[in-house]
């Protein structure tokens, strides 16, 4: 898959389109390793923004 940027939103967008997909069975199977894999590598952005966003939150509180 491309290596880009992606934001959480779009990420979370992404996730949920290919899950839709794969829940109504639209996917070829040859094609479910390739979507999985791309949902794996999402899960892991959401979850390094999610705590980057935590330790941000943390820090801003801390100085108040």
């Amino acid at each position: 898959m491309e290596d880009k940027v992606v934001s959480y939103q779009k990420a979370i967008e992404e996730i949920e389109a290919i899950l839709k997909k794969i829940e109504s069975q639209e996917l070829d199977v040859d094609d479910l390793g390739d979507k999985l894999k791309r949902v794996n590598e999402l899960v892991k952005i959401c979850k390094k923004k999610l705590h980057t966003a935590e330790k941000e939150v943390g820090k801003i509180l801390e100085d108040m």
